[in-house]
């Protein structure tokens, strides 16, 4: 009872601090807007809140969100789908670690925004290069990540598996993939906060709808209180998405991980 009680006050402190620092941020921005007075610099709070209003109202802003949500989930989809079965496949074999790994470390350095132009040369403008540039940009930490944990394996496990019969099918599914779990997750999160940031920088270039898209077009018009609508909006989006697998993970994966 004590234990859950401590975990409402924590919670309730947590909430209090995060309100007491957003309002405080608030304020310094009314303060730095009202002193500035230039809309094109530095949109009032209000200001944006009235933005705000009117994109909702005329539908406009829920149609780059779902454009966004659409890119991001499916680039995350496309990278997690090739990521972890390769990571887990690269732990289990040495061989086929030493011919694939030396081209992952070539790779892993180029940032998604490097590939833009080739994607746009290979598949034109549209979804097609920001679903590459976003699976691009997932891919690697949920990689790195899902490999650290498929090499963590205790080799005691893969021992007992062996004399019981399995083989390696049963082995990358049974005793791998629950082992490399926690790992995994972890790199889920990571993914698909990379998969936000590069969406946004497809649309910049890329895309004709979306919240980058919306980005770069206000700019070009002098909307800045736009402009922050479309950062805060993705700021919000991303934040929602990662909590939700923090959630998953703490839910789920801890307790399974650590049964006592």
């Amino acid at each position: 009872m004590r234990g859950v009680l401590r975990q409402y006050a924590s919670t309730g402190s947590a909430l209090l601090l995060g309100t007491a620092g957003l309002t405080i941020f608030t304020g310094v921005w009314a303060l730095a807007a009202a002193n500035l007075n230039n809309e094109v610099l530095l949109p009032s709070p209000l200001s944006v809140v009235y933005t705000y209003a009117e994109l909702l109202t005329d539908g406009s802003l829920l149609g780059d969100v779902r454009a966004s949500i659409v890119r991001v989930f499916a680039g995350f989809f496309i990278a997690s789908s090739i990521a972890v079965p390769l990571a887990l496949i690269l732990a289990y074999s040495r061989v086929l670690r030493g011919l694939v790994m030396p081209l992952i470390a070539l790779i892993r350095p180029i940032p998604p925004i490097a590939w833009i132009p080739l994607a746009i040369l290979w598949m034109g403008l549209g979804d097609p290069p920001s679903y590459f540039i976003t699976s691009i940009a997932a891919f690697f930490p949920i990689f790195l990540n899902s490999f650290a944990g498929g090499t963590s394996l205790q080799q005691e496990h893969v021992n007992a598996a062996r004399s019981l019969g399995a083989g390696p099918v049963a082995l990358l599914g049974t005793v791998m993939l629950p082992s490399a779990l926690p790992m995994i997750v972890t790199g889920l999160r990571i993914g698909l906060g990379q998969a936000w940031m590069a969406v946004v920088t497809a649309e910049l270039i890329a895309a004709q709808s979306g919240l980058g898209y919306m980005i770069q077009i206000s700019r070009l018009s002098l909307e800045t209180s736009r402009v922050l609508v479309g950062m805060t909006v993705i700021g919000l989006l991303g934040a929602v998405m990662i909590g939700a697998l923090g959630v998953l993970e703490r839910r789920v994966i801890v307790p399974w991980n650590n049964p006592r």
